[in-house]
């Protein structure tokens, strides 16, 4: 029984033995986790208080460069004050001075003034003195002469004016000649002037090629198509527009051969938009031809409206508009007569509105008085005539009419814009530049009268204008004075006599400019 319960208090003892280690031993963790704790604790919070005091210096640094950085803009801002009110009582020095040198200037006039005053009235007094003397001695010797002569004053002043009138008339008789002649030399400077800035105003272009177009191609292999197998395709070609076709070993080129200018535009056209095509036959030369030919028919008579707009007139016939049209493709020694048309009508109406008569029919009758040039070849005639027919059939003006019939004399002239229009026609047709010259050659002209006048030290730029007959010359102002630019132009006019060939003459101008620039602030 004693055995029994013996072993039943040993477990329990036991078990109570061993509790109480375990406790034992959880304690003493716990208590040295509590320390390990504690101790990762201190760490921290020494840790975190030094990372305040740095955070703390690091702002301190930053208010001390902030406050020093406010402190510097400020006494920036302070001395840039300063030196604009140094600046501004300088300023007011100097104005003080410049007002005190005016006021002591305004009382040195003053005094002049009054001075000159002083002078004028005691001038004022001697002259009245003088005239009283003057007067009485007048008539004393009135008196005398009457005494000596035995006439009254009435009657020496009748015989006087008699004497004066006779002498009067002689002298008047005398400038009126001189008058006479005078006005007579203004009058023919005055229109050779007006012609001259007529001209000036209304230069066309000058001359044109009469005879042959070059037509680009993109390769020689084109030249082949051209001429088709046999030949065949160039002379279909030939047949159809009236032009040669020359195909030769110039590089990259065709050259249309004709003296019609009109077919010569039909048959480049057509070539250029058969070689765009690369069908290039017979059947298709016939058909591109027909239809460029129609097409420029139709351009025809936009060319006659536009030129008409051009010139300011309106209210043309549709057959006088294509006849303007066709002068785009005519030319008449080498000047295209659109051009020359346009250029007369303005001359025309220039020279019109200079002697106070009708520019607006003046420029029609001078665009309009070489129509008749442009009518069938089957019709004959001088075109004159023609054109003076073709303007009664379409409803022009009897001025105008008159006007271009009688620019040759082939019938009497009835109105002063018929003389004008012979007059600008001539004037057209004979300025330098304006025919039998090529463009090539009237090019080369004024490119080497550049150069003659670019030769000269002190040259900066040239200009040729007024179709060759002037050349303004851009000199350096530095370089060049008033008095070396007046020699400057007479050595440049003497040098182009020497080495240029030249229609008329050439106005050489030099310019000179001088810019001065200052600015306020």
């Amino acid at each position: 029984m004693e055995l029994s319960l013996t072993v039943p208090l040993l477990l329990v003892a036991s078990g109570l033995a061993g509790l109480a280690a375990g406790w034992f031993v959880m304690a003493r963790a716990t208590k040295v986790k509590v320390l390990a704790a504690k101790e990762q604790s201190a760490r921290i919070i020494a840790d975190a208080e030094k990372e305040a005091d740095t955070l703390k210096r690091e702002k301190l640094l930053e208010v001390k460069d902030e406050w020093y950085q406010k402190k510097k803009d400020f006494d920036n801002d302070v001395q840039s004050k300063k030196n604009k009110l140094q600046a501004q009582e300088k300023a007011l020095e100097v104005r003080e001075e410049n007002i005190d040198r005016k006021v002591e200037l305004l009382g040195k006039k003053e005094r002049e003034q009054v001075h000159l005053k002083r002078s004028i009235d005691e001038g004022m007094k001697a002259l009245e003195t003088r005239q009283t003397d003057l007067d009485r001695l007048i008539r004393e010797e009135n008196d005398r002469l009457e005494r000596l002569s035995g006439l009254s004053r009435d009657e020496a002043k009748r015989q006087l004016i008699e004497n004066l009138t006779n002498e009067a008339r002689s002298e008047a008789a005398l400038q009126l000649k001189e008058i006479r002649d005078t006005a007579r030399d203004e009058a023919k400077r005055e229109a050779q002037k007006l012609i001259v800035q007529a001209i000036q105003r209304t230069a066309a272009d000058h001359s044109v090629e009469t005879t042959v177009s070059v037509l680009n191609i993109q390769s020689d292999e084109m030249k082949g198509r051209i001429i088709g197998r046999e030949g065949r395709n160039i002379r279909a070609f030939e047949a159809a527009t009236g032009v040669d076709v020359i195909v030769d070993d110039t590089p990259e080129a065709v050259i249309l051969s004709a003296f019609d200018p009109f077919r010569r535009e039909v048959a480049r056209v057509a070539l250029e938009r058969l070689i765009a095509d690369g069908r290039i036959h017979p059947a298709r030369i016939e058909e591109v031809v027909e239809k460029v030919r129609a097409e420029l028919d139709e351009e025809v008579l936009k060319v006659g409206e536009n030129t008409m707009l051009e010139v300011g007139l309106h209210g043309a016939h549709k057959e006088i508009l294509r006849l303007v049209g066709k002068m785009k493709y005519r030319s008449s020694y080498g000047q295209n007569m659109l051009q020359h048309s346009i250029e007369v009508a303005f001359l025309t109406g220039a020279l019109a509105a200079e002697l106070r008569l009708d520019a607006v029919m003046a420029k029609r009758a001078g665009l309009l008085h070489d129509v008749g040039k442009c009518v069938d070849k089957s019709i004959e005639g001088p075109h004159a005539l023609l054109g003076y027919e073709i303007a009664k059939k379409y409803g022009e003006h009897p001025v105008v009419a008159n006007a271009i019939g009688s620019h040759h004399e082939d019938i009497p002239m009835e109105s002063p814009i018929a003389a004008l229009v012979q007059a600008a026609d001539a004037i057209s047709g004979a300025r330098p530049g304006a025919r039998r010259e090529s463009v090539e050659g009237y090019v080369k002209r004024l490119e080497k009268l550049e150069e003659l006048a670019q030769s000269f030290r002190g040259v900066s730029k040239t200009y040729a204008i007024q179709a060759g007959r002037e050349v303004r010359v851009v000199v350096e102002q530095d370089r060049v004075d008033d008095v070396h630019a007046d020699q400057l132009a007479h050595d440049i006019s003497r040098k182009i006599q020497e080495e240029m060939e030249y229609p008329g003459q050439i106005k050489v101008t030099v310019i000179r400019e001088y810019r001065s620039v200052a600015y306020a602030k």
